[in-house]
């Protein structure tokens, strides 16, 4: 049971106030590593709060799309000061209730303050183009402009570095935003549109509303004045969202991964393990880049799978605002069975259970989702945990008999979105890259991870494969190109 002693109650943002829900229902967000922590009390928003809310931002965007660039600009650099400001606190409640390690939170919170000054940067570098015309009375040119209200849903994983990457760059080139977080994580996404608000937003620029898809859903994707949705999640709410839009909405979807990563016969098994504990275990393996199949040379094989048992034995797991914590809880119970359902499915598919897979329920571990990293091996790329996402630290080993194979298994997979390989020999590694079906590569690298300056995104089941986020082709997503015919007379 929850204990609700000086719960704080947070409110959504619309029209430039901070408001109730129109029903005056509520939720509370809970410490996965501590479910009787309540973390705070939001609104439970239902159809009308969203509207009021598309209503504030079609206002807000006649005058915001025409805003000088160097002052959309200039609000973006103050936010990304205020997030530094009180780095500590919002990591420390980003830890509290998402439930990441407190050096992965404190990484997320300064990721997401300099990733508001690139896209700040950035957005005085829109720029059209003049063209040659046959006809010499006629200049054709282009210009960009801005869509018109923006819709951002967000999920849990990274419940501000994934916001910041989507609503920095449609309010820099003159968009508004309706930005709906996930649930789970609606404080630190309340503390982002915070410090946006506090560094200078006009009303209705950018407004907040939490709850339920069930609750909000429809209107957030399908209301006339939505230009664009950008959307960060399942694949199977991906596709609904897709299937809802009116034909003159833009659409970004960043969906699920099944990702590979490739060990060779002449790669150093140490960092291939090290490869494989990062994006699988790191974050609670929480991440669509996140390492749940690894590919192994039959030649390395066994080695390979005794050094990952070692090493995922001597990892510490616990209340990630501990220090020396290396794994945190699931996010919440879902995610927990959902994990424990997949381990099942796992050993009743044939694979063996090497490591781990138990749910971990005494002690310090009796309030939290805490689950012991597992690793199969003896799997089969048709397996079900070979090829549905878990979104936990859940870890098949394929092994495979030639690099050829590899890169087939690799590449059968219904998901395309982050693929790595380890090994020492720069032609295969080329190989690699030109081969793998999958929209972000690293070469003895992470599947997880990526820079705020480059694009990221996935292909086949994982994308729209329409405009990619992060670096500077984001910012396309959020234009329009008009293209303009300007007639002059002739002199003779």
């Amino acid at each position: 049971m929850a204990i609700e002693t000086a719960v704080q109650t947070f409110k959504n943002l619309i029209d430039g106030q901070w408001v109730d829900s129109i029903s005056g229902d509520t939720f509370i967000s809970t410490n996965p590593a501590q479910v009787t922590d309540i973390v705070g009390r939001f609104q439970a928003s239902g159809e009308e709060d969203v509207l009021q809310a598309m209503e504030a931002a079609a206002r807000a965007f006649q005058t915001w799309r025409y805003t000088a660039p160097s002052k959309r600009a200039e609000i973006l650099y103050q936010a990304a000061d205020l997030l530094e400001k009180n780095l500590e606190l919002y990591a420390e409640e980003l830890t509290r209730e998402e439930g990441k390690t407190l050096a992965s939170s404190r990484m997320e919170v300064k990721r997401s303050a300099q990733t508001l000054r690139y896209y700040a940067s950035e957005g005085l570098n829109v720029a059209g183009s003049t063209l040659p015309s046959d006809d010499p009375t006629t200049f054709v040119y282009t210009r960009k402009e801005p869509l018109g209200v923006v819709t951002v849903i967000t999920p849990w994983n990274f419940p501000i570095s994934i916001p910041v990457r989507k609503i920095a760059p449609a309010l820099v080139t003159g968009n508004t935003v309706v930005f709906k977080p996930a649930s789970d994580t609606p404080l630190i996404a309340f503390r982002l549109v915070e410090v946006l608000h506090d560094a200078g937003l006009p009303a209705g620029v950018l407004n907040f509303i939490t709850g339920s898809a069930s609750q909000t859903g429809k209107p957030l994707v399908t209301h006339p004045a939505v230009k664009a949705v950008t959307f960060t999640g399942s694949t199977g709410a991906g596709e609904k969202i897709n299937q809802s839009v009116r034909l003159s909405t833009r659409v970004q979807l960043e969906l699920g991964g099944k990702n590979p990563l490739v060990v060779l016969e002449d790669a150093d098994l140490d960092q291939a393990v090290e490869l494989a504990i990062k994006g699988g275990f790191e974050l609670t393996g929480q991440a669509c880049t996140g390492t749940s199949r690894v590919i192994v040379m039959d030649a390395v094989h066994e080695l390979f799978v005794d050094k990952l048992i070692a090493k995922t034995a001597s990892l510490t797991i616990g209340n990630g605002m501990n220090k020396g914590i290396e794994i945190g809880p699931l996010a919440n119970k879902s995610q927990l069975d959902n994990v424990l359902d997949y381990v099942n499915i796992g050993k009743s598919e044939g694979a063996e259970l090497v490591y781990g897979g138990e749910h971990l329920s005494d002690g310090e571990y009796a309030n939290g989702y805490f689950v012991k990293p597992a690793i199969f091996t003896n799997v089969t790329p048709k397996m079900r945990i070979a090829q549905e996402e878990i979104f936990g630290p859940v870890i098949s080993v394929i092994r495979v008999q030639s690099f050829k194979e590899a890169i087939e298994v690799a590449n059968d997979i219904e998901f395309g979105l982050s693929a790595a390989i380890c090994t020492t020999d720069p032609n295969r590694a080329q190989y690699f890259t030109q081969h793998i079906e999958a929209g972000v590569v690293k070469i003895n690298r992470p599947t997880t991870g990526v820079a705020y300056n480059a694009p990221f995104g996935g292909m086949k089941m994982s994308s729209t494969a329409t405009y990619r986020e992060a670096g500077r082709s984001a910012v396309d997503f959020y234009l329009q190109e008009k293209t303009i015919y300007n007639g002059t007379h002739s002199i003779e």
